[in-house]
């Protein structure tokens, strides 16, 4: 734990912990924590009851692995989505980024990660066979792989692409318009749409 000269135990400890939060640097951190101290005892005490309530209520879909508080989720219950295409992505995060445009009225699938054999992620790890199963159910033409064009996310498209392909499902990739090496998350919506409308055969 760092230490900071001046500063009581117990701030330092929050100050840890929220440098732990990705893109939060220590000075960050060390903002936010004083921001919380000047805060009324309701305001920090209903962020406190928000992160406990999202831990306690949220889980994942048991059919497309996207977060909800009701299983199924939300998108695997309308009925009006098309159930014969599938959109395959990393996690939650790129459904939601995906759901924005407005472009894509099928279901999804998410993989809670992608392959990274140098931490130790293998397709055991990730919800691959589970994939599997939802296409070889019958009902699915095709499969959107929509992985970050990082190489792991490439990696997890091959072998995914790999794995399907024996079941005759077409497979298609996110065309080209996304900027190689960048997330879905921080792609704006405008080009994910065009990315959905000039997809290709994978």
């Amino acid at each position: 734990m760092n230490s900071f000269s001046g500063v009581p135990e117990p701030l330092t400890r929050l100050i840890n912990e929220l440098s732990k939060l990705p893109g939060i640097g220590p000075k960050s951190a060390q903002r936010l924590a004083f921001h919380l101290l000047r805060s009324s005892e309701e305001t920090t005490k209903a962020l406190v009851i928000a992160v406990e309530d999202m831990k306690k209520q949220v889980d994942l879909c048991s059919i497309c692995f996207h977060i909800t508080d009701k299983d199924p989720c939300q998108l695997c219950q309308d009925e009006e989505r098309d159930e014969s295409v599938l959109c395959v992505v990393e996690q939650a995060l790129d459904v939601i980024v995906l759901e924005r445009t407005g472009q894509y009225r099928g279901r999804y699938h998410v993989l809670q990660g992608v392959l990274n054999p140098m931490e130790g992620i293998g397709p055991e790890d990730l919800r691959i066979s589970e994939l599997l199963q939802r296409v070889q159910s019958g009902n699915i033409g095709e499969v959107i792989m929509a992985t970050n064009p990082s190489l792991e996310g490439e990696s997890t498209a091959m072998y995914v692409q790999r794995l399907l392909t024996p079941h005759g499902v077409r497979i298609t990739r996110l065309a080209r318009g996304l900027p190689s090496g960048a997330d879905l998350e921080y792609t704006d919506e405008i080009t994910l749409a065009h990315a959905f409308e000039g997809r290709q055969t994978f």
